[in-house]
């Protein structure tokens, strides 16, 4: 019986220079959620959030973008992404049912804390997202969601 033996010869890699170091990678997607507004009066009033993306991968037809969803956008895109993808789809915050309860003595989901808790939980729930692979289903949805709909 012939005896196998592993080849550890060192990959040849390219010289790196600064541009390979320090410029741009080569793939990279860049997705930000801040500027809550909330706007409307009343049974009519909801908080949006800013998406800012920049990106140089071929399904965004911008590099740079800014729009505007409130939490319903992202249960859309949630949805979505478990219809689309195969992998795990992380959690959304959720709904805060109790905090739209009424005489409670704060603005509940209008509470300048609890605004800001969600913003960094969507940043957090679309960052995961875009680590959701593979890009087909994903970068699809996350396209959509950031410009169009």
């Amino acid at each position: 019986m012939a005896e196998t033996i592993a080849d550890t010869r060192r990959l040849i890699s390219k010289p790196q220079n600064l541009n390979d170091a320090y410029g741009p990678p080569s793939n990279f997607l860049e997705i930000d959620v801040g500027n809550p507004q909330t706007v409307g009066v009343g049974r009519g009033r909801f908080t949006t959030y800013e998406i800012r993306v920049k990106t140089n991968l071929p399904i965004f037809k911008l590099k740079e973008s800014t729009v505007r969803r409130r939490y319903s956008d992202f249960e859309w895109l949630r949805n979505e992404l478990e219809r689309e993808s195969k992998v795990v789809v992380p959690p959304l915050p959720g709904k805060a049912l109790l905090r739209q309860l009424p005489f409670r003595g704060d603005d509940g989901i209008f509470d300048d804390s609890f605004i800001e808790e969600r913003k960094q939980a969507l940043e957090q729930f679309i960052n995961k997202c875009e680590g959701c692979r593979p890009p087909t289903g994903t970068e699809r949805a996350l396209s959509s969601h950031v410009l169009t709909r």
